[in-house]
């Protein structure tokens, strides 16, 4: 079974209003960039991701929680995060009756995408320029 068929099973198997949330959260996420990928990790979590996690959700007894890998670095102006884990994670809190700020989590999930891109090219090897590679193969003719 992969990813996807195990977070429509997850979705169904929760047959209240978390589920709809979850599967209102994942048509959101996948509809904002087609190269979004779903994983399914740590033994029963939706994870979407693209060069590098996105966010995971997670169904509670009492709340959804949308937890967003890098959240604590990107922009939120329409504070949708309410729940903050360190330096690193942010997470949306959702509880029955909350009304998701589709825009919101759409432009939450675009500054990820982009912040996870910048982490690549900060990360990439650095390509030797023109002149140091020239003087690099002169030394090896001696």
């Amino acid at each position: 079974m992969n990813a996807s068929e195990r977070i429509d099973r997850m979705i169904a198997e929760l047959a209240d209003w978390r589920g709809k949330t979850i599967a209102s959260i994942r048509k959101l996420i996948l509809e904002t960039d087609g190269e979004i990928i779903e994983e399914w990790k740590w033994m029963g979590t939706p994870l979407w991701s693209r060069d590098g996690m996105i966010a995971i959700a997670n169904a509670h007894k009492g709340k959804v929680k949308v937890t967003f890998a890098y959240g604590a670095h990107l922009p939120d102006p329409d504070k949708l995060f309410n729940a903050g884990e360190g330096n690193a994670r942010r997470a949306i809190d959702i509880v029955e009756g909350d009304r998701l700020n589709e825009r919101a989590l759409k432009n939450l999930v675009r500054a990820a995408i982009v912040y996870n891109h910048a982490k690549l090219k900060k990360n990439a090897p650095k390509k030797a320029s023109a002149g140091a590679r020239a003087k690099a193969a002169k030394g090896k003719k001696r």
